[in-house]
Formats: structure tokens, sequence, C-alpha cells
């Protein structure tokens, strides 16, 4: 049985789990409006593939414990980019470099959309 947790709920466990585990530029993207395919996109490095793999356990962790899956969990047997995807919230971690690649804050920028999209940096 899942536990009924709002997005926003979720976004923060998310985001103090993370800082928690001292990733490093924890981005939070409002995509609501902008996507169907989810409500919040949180974009965060870990210095080392070890580091990274290391904060999705724990995020994975801190939200099992209110009683939540993830839909779906990608590149988790590489470790240079793990995808979590839990509905409304989709969560990135990433190797710095791999992020400096793909440059997904850039893909989702309001200016390159033309939308009213939100990035907030989370202070860790």
């Amino acid at each position: 049985m899942s536990v009924e947790v709002s997005p926003e709920t979720l976004l923060k466990l998310v985001t103090a789990s993370l800082g928690d585990g001292k990733a490093e530029d924890i981005r939070v993207l409002d995509v609501r409006g902008v996507t169907s395919i989810t409500d919040y996109m949180v974009i965060a490095s870990g210095r080392s593939v070890r580091q990274v793999k290391a904060l999705v356990d724990r995020v994975i962790e801190a939200v099992r414990k209110k009683n939540i899956r993830p839909l779906g969990i990608e590149g988790a047997n590489i470790g240079e980019w793990i995808l979590i995807d839990y509905g409304d919230v989709v969560v990135h971690t990433m190797r710095p470099e791999t992020r400096t690649f793909y440059q997904l804050e850039k893909l989702w920028d309001q200016s390159e959309l033309g939308s009213d999209l939100a990035t907030a940096k989370v202070d860790s």
C-alpha cells in the first residue's frame, strides 16, 4: 500500500536526502505546464560514480520510509547518470562531467522554452 504524499512533500524529502548526502549543485526545476511527464525535476551532482550511487541509495531509502517506491530507475548499472522516476518528481543524479555534457538545466531553461519555468537552487 502506498501512502499519498504531495509532490511538494516528496520534493522536500528528495532534496533533503540529497543535501544530507553532500550532493553538489542541487537544482529543482518546476516543469508543471511545460511537460506532462512530471511536475518537478531535481538535478544533482556527485563527485564520483560511488557518490552518485550512494546518493541514489540514500534518496530511495528515505522515500521508501514513506512507503513510496520508484516507478523506475535508469542508469544504476553504470552510475554516471542515474534517474529515479517517482512520477510527480524525477531525480537526475550525475557526475559533473556528465551534467556539463547533457546540460539538462539548459534544455529545460525558461529562455529556451519561452515559458514560465522556475529554476531554483537548493542550498545544501
